[in-house]
């Protein structure tokens, strides 16, 4: 079984911004409600290949989920997978420009379900959805926060 979660945003920055600020690892706990550290594993800068340990809480659990990159192009996409962890995903980010100006974001979370785990894939769904819709929306009210000029 399968756990296949998209969920999107329109944030009212520009497309190199936003994915500028999504891409950095060491954003990530600042706008992914359950990371709370990010190590890296891998010389920086970010690139295909990157090895990093995401510390998060999930379900009342401490996880370190280890991602590798495994696709990256600037300000257009971004795509994790961890497979050694014991809920195999793979998180991808994507970046258009919206209709109206900003960017439209979307965050996309997909893995294999296993053993016990497979009979609560409705829930597990749903959690990662709340969590996808909990980050964004995170993630927006930080870009779109004003600054002081």
């Amino acid at each position: 079984m399968s756990v296949d979660v998209t969920s999107e945003i329109e944030i009212k920055r520009w497309v190199p911004e936003v994915a500028a600020f999504a891409t950095n690892p060491d954003n990530a706990a600042k706008w992914r409600t359950s990371i709370g550290s990010v190590e890296w594993k891998s010389p920086r800068p970010l690139r295909v290949g990157s090895r990093l340990t995401f510390n998060a809480r999930f379900l009342g659990k401490k996880l370190a989920y280890r991602y590798e990159v495994i696709d990256f192009v600037p300000s257009e996409r971004l795509v994790l997978r961890a497979p050694q962890n014991s809920f195999p995903m793979e998180t991808a980010f994507t970046w258009k420009p919206a209709e109206m100006g900003g960017t439209r974001m979307t965050l996309s979370r997909r893995g294999e379900l296993s053993g016990f785990l497979q009979w609560f894939e409705p829930l597990i769904a749903l959690l990662v959805g709340h969590h996808n819709r909990k980050d964004l929306a995170r993630l927006k009210a930080l870009l779109e926060r004003p600054t002081d000029r």
